[in-house]
């Protein structure tokens, strides 16, 4: 693997990924989390949680889509592939309009941690079939539902012909892996995901992301920041506005590559990059 510094294509200081979330439960089942403090008594049917669940395929994913294009960023969308069945047309103008679609299991709460090694396997290949399908694009990549990922994950993903796999919350920045039926790069998860200010104020996403930029960008060059929304939370205006605000921050500086997933695993595979240690970087001031 490529030894020495780790670089972006053209020296940038920091690259940016924003990952979309797609996501839909079980028959009769709602998000686990939502802006309600109050739960209903076990056994009641929660539609007022699954119908603010709905809003992501519905409304959400249609606004994060256009915002992304205002902003001339390329996000990747994972999508659970119930979504795709369930809204087809959304499906297909997440690809139509540029960006990239990835795997992201069938249903949001069918872990894959919860299966064995066959059942795993199978539901990987059903969820990318479907994508495929419907998107008319094959999924590059993909992010397990919850990160709830296997030893067997990385293996059965790249023996579906698949170039990334973005579970990963021990690492920095991309690397390559290699498994048994080839490489993949893996790709570090986001740090800090809208469902975290589920009842905080919106503003909240701003100064997390304001300042983690503005650190990585001024002390750990080149860095990777992703950024992930859920588009039954993050598609609505008051995280829009925020996003909206958070991009547009960005872009001021020079020096930040706006990419997708694809395009970081692309560059990850062709400079066959080996893992960054933090204790080498930091020793040689790379």
């Amino acid at each position: 693997m490529k030894k020495g510094s780790f670089s972006w294509p053209k020296g940038e200081r920091v690259a940016v990924t924003v990952s979309v979330m797609l996501e839909q439960w079980s028959e009769g089942k709602p998000p686990p989390w939502s802006v309600q403090g109050t739960s209903l008594e076990p056994g009641t049917l929660d539609r007022g949680g699954i119908a603010w669940g709905s809003y992501g395929g519905k409304v959400g994913v249609w606004r994060i889509m256009n915002l992304l294009k205002e902003n001339r960023v390329r996000g990747t969308f994972c999508v659970n592939a119930k979504c795709a069945e369930l809204w087809p047309e959304a499906t297909r103008a997440i690809v139509t309009t540029g960006h990239d679609i990835a795997g992201h299991g069938y249903l949001q709460d069918h872990l894959l941690a919860y299966m064995n090694p066959q059942e795993e396997h199978d539901s990987i290949k059903k969820s990318l079939a479907i994508l495929e399908q419907i998107a008319q694009q094959r999924p590059q990549g993909w992010i397990s539902p919850v990160l709830a990922w296997t030893d067997h994950t990385s293996d059965f993903l790249a023996q579906q012909g698949l170039a990334w796999h973005g579970d990963w919350l021990d690492i920095d920045l991309p690397r390559v892996k290699t498994t048994a039926h080839g490489p993949i790069a893996y790709i570090p998860a986001s740090d800090f995901t809208d469902s975290r200010i589920a009842r905080a104020s919106p503003q909240v996403l701003w100064e997390v992301y304001k300042e983690t930029f503005d650190y990585l960008y001024l002390r750990e060059a080149p860095a990777y920041l992703g950024l992930t929304l859920h588009c039954h939370f993050g598609g609505r205006p008051l995280i829009c506005a925020v996003l909206d605000k958070i991009l547009k921050y960005f872009a001021r500086f020079p020096d930040v590559w706006f990419a997708s997933h694809g395009e970081i695993a692309r560059w990850t595979l062709d400079q066959n990059i080996e893992a960054e240690t933090f204790g080498r970087r930091a020793l040689t001031g790379a």
